[in-house]
């Protein structure tokens, strides 16, 4: 009997069982493969700091990374793969290294860096989605970690700064995306009639992009000309993920539910403004105790010097006592 898989993955929004490019991909392909797997959404636990998601838990292994996942899943029979070619199989690991480097750094930058895309959506939802203190730390610790990576890959001289690097990552991104708007063509799917891991990588990467509202994105005008992306994620979500969607709320926990947004946003706000206030204000204080420590010992020492009571020698220390003994 084949050992329960258990899928750690952040959660589901926005019409997506899960917002997460990594977990998306793993998610639609378990779908694709028909594996069966327990889903376990790392919100509101300890782990949306301390977990490399997604991770798929089987007996005593456990795998990351949405490629080394899919192979595990091969390995155990589940493969989506199994009709491709040779040459279709090569042309997969060509588009996912297309999705890898031109397509996510804009991801990155769209979601993680664009201001107003990041303090009216992202952080919002993943502080939202972290317990007490971790809503303060999670946000800006992806945040900081996206645009390390953006810097790393695409910030090679003379691009330095992020402002330089905006320009040149979307313009490969709106590439990308005609590039695969062109590939798929009137098809329903990459290769064939049935979904592949292609089509889970493709899925993972542009749904998000498809289905978040953002108040600032060109990438998300651009994607919404290509009508065949759209109607290829819009049919993967019908077909694989409709039973997933949570039922829709009535009017009255609608508007209580719009009313905490802002609340959160509010708040998300005024956490920004603390954060900034304790790292400014951190030096100062540790300067100032190590001024009031440095002078309450030399005050202490003073004290102790002119205090003629410690002058007097104890006659039970031996060394005191061969002082006090008279010269021959």
């Amino acid at each position: 009997m084949a050992a329960a898989m258990e899928l750690r993955c952040w959660g589901g929004d926005w019409g997506l069982p899960s917002v997460h490019t990594e977990s998306l991909i793993v998610l639609a392909y378990t779908k694709f493969s028909g594996a069966e797997v327990t889903v376990s959404p790392i919100d509101w636990t300890w782990k949306t700091i301390t977990a490399t998601v997604p991770e798929l838990l089987c007996g005593d292994s456990a795998v990351q990374e949405p490629a080394q996942i899919l192979n595990f899943l091969r390995k155990q029979r589940f493969n989506a793969d199994y009709e491709l070619t040779a040459r279709q199989g090569a042309d997969t690991m060509a588009y996912i290294a297309l999705l890898e480097e031109k397509l996510r750094p804009a991801l990155l930058h769209t979601f993680w860096v664009d201001a107003e895309n990041y303090a009216n959506v992202t952080r919002p939802w993943f502080a939202s989605r972290s317990p007490f203190p971790l809503n303060f730390l999670v946000p800006s610790c992806q945040a900081n970690t996206a645009l390390s990576r953006i810097l790393l890959t695409k910030g090679e001289a003379p691009l330095h700064r992020i402002t330089e690097v905006e320009g040149k990552i979307y313009s490969d991104a709106k590439e990308c995306l005609n590039l695969l708007s062109y590939r798929l063509g009137t098809a329903n799917y990459f290769f064939g009639n049935s979904p592949t891991s292609l089509d889970a990588f493709v899925f993972g990467f542009v749904a998000p992009l498809h289905k978040a509202s953002l108040p600032s994105s060109p990438l998300q005008s651009h994607l919404r000309q290509l009508d065949n992306l759209i109607r290829f994620c819009d049919s993967i979500l019908a077909l694989y993920f409709s039973s997933d969607r949570p039922c829709p709320l009535p009017p009255v926990q609608e508007t209580m539910d719009a009313n905490l947004q802002k609340l959160t946003q509010l708040v998300n706000k005024e956490s920004n403004l603390i954060e900034k206030v304790l790292l400014l204000c951190f030096p100062l204080l540790l300067h100032g105790f190590t001024v009031a420590f440095g002078r309450w010992m030399t005050t202490s020492a003073a004290a102790h010097s002119t205090n003629p009571t410690d002058q007097t020698p104890n006659p039970a220390c031996p060394l005191q006592r061969a002082l006090l003994l008279p010269s021959t």
